[in-house]
């Protein structure tokens, strides 16, 4: 299977830019799980943790141990660039699977003196989400790379470069990558877009997504963890990679999410599970135009993310303007009211 190479003429430059990436699920997808290869204990998949972090600690490793044994997985490593989240990750791993871990101190360093990873999971920041998973890939390793895959264009096609190269190479490892969006593992959405695709629905002609909490400090990490973290105890040029290099941040290091240019804090994080499933359902990978606007009105702490956003994208065929529908996704987080919300409508009726 080819993937596809995303050409920017096919893509509104917008404030969205980084949700809209969400689309890529659907288009880097494995041809086969690696579980369906698995014979017997010769064959078993050993998995390392590349960044430990609250994410990966609070769910993605209570998911790898629910599944891990009928799945013939075992994780034997972990790579992070501070000692103290490779302290912390070691002595959590090993008490819930009951042997030990090797550490690393990167994840370059893990795919040079490992020699018994087969696929990693990445939970590092979102900017660095492409360019660890393209490490991954390159060192022949497949990953499971919590979203957003990228957070812009160059870095999206470097991933699928990656993978197309390994694929066409006919690697066994590096060829399988899974984002972890939220929906595409949920049966009702499975239920829905084959509804939809059915045609029994009828046409789209409007889609409503809201996203809303009252959480002042989402986001935040407690001060006493952030004057924890020295810059003697990591390394920062390396995780910076690519972003311009700045003086030290332990508050940037820990709450990337809250600023530029490391997220794009509420697209990067919410609308793209929920923007993900108009591109699944119409099979319009992008849309035709855009508009968004966002704005800081409530929690003045610093950050330099929207704590309310909101953005309308039109989707239809390109050579026929009459044909499309509108999607608006809103979110804040000074305000709960109407919660998450996920409608879609036609001229039949509307699924929720």
């Amino acid at each position: 299977m080819k993937l596809l190479k995303i050409n920017r003429r096919l893509f509104v430059k917008s404030a969205t830019a980084g949700a809209s990436l969400a689309a890529l699920p659907g288009i880097l997808k494995a041809q086969q799980a690696p579980s369906q290869n698995v014979a017997g204990a010769n064959s078993r998949i050993n998995v390392a943790c590349v960044g430990f972090s609250d994410r990966f600690k609070d769910a993605l490793l209570p998911s790898f141990i629910k599944s891990k044994d009928a799945l013939n997985f075992e994780m034997v490593a972990l790579a992070d660039l501070w000692s103290q989240r490779r302290t912390e990750g070691k002595a959590r791993i090993e008490e819930k699977i009951g042997h030990g871990i090797d550490l690393y101190k990167s994840d370059e360093d893990l795919y040079e003196k490992a020699k018994n990873v087969d696929a990693v999971i990445i939970s590092t920041a979102d900017f660095q989400h492409a360019r660890h998973t393209v490490h991954a890939v390159t060192a022949g390793k497949d990953s499971y790379t919590e979203k957003p895959m990228a957070e812009d264009m160059d870095a999206a096609n470097a991933v699928l470069d990656a993978v197309n190269a390994a694929r066409k190479a006919g690697n066994r490892g590096g060829a399988v990558v899974q984002i972890g969006s939220q929906r595409r593992s949920g049966n009702a959405y499975h239920i829905a877009n084959d509804y939809i695709r059915s045609g029994k629905f009828g046409d789209i002609t409007y889609v409503d997504l809201c996203w809303n909490v009252n959480q002042p400090r989402r986001w935040r990490r407690p001060e006493a963890l952030v004057a924890s973290l020295k810059e003697a105890d990591t390394d920062w040029k390396r995780w910076l990679l690519d972003r311009p290099m700045v003086a030290f941040d332990p508050r940037k290091y820990l709450e990337f999410r809250l600023f530029w240019p490391y997220s794009s804090g509420i697209p990067g994080q919410w609308m793209c599970h929920q923007i993900d499933t108009v591109s699944w359902f119409t099979g319009f990978d992008f849309p035709r135009s855009a508009m968004a606007a966002g704005g800081i009105y409530a929690w003045k702490d610093g950050r330099q993310s929207c704590d309310t956003f909101t953005t309308i994208l039109e989707y239809g065929p390109d050579n026929d303007p009459s044909k499309g529908f509108q999607a608006v996704f809103s979110s804040r987080q000074t305000n709960s009211a109407r919660g998450n919300v996920e409608k879609y409508h036609s001229a039949i009726g509307t699924i929720d």
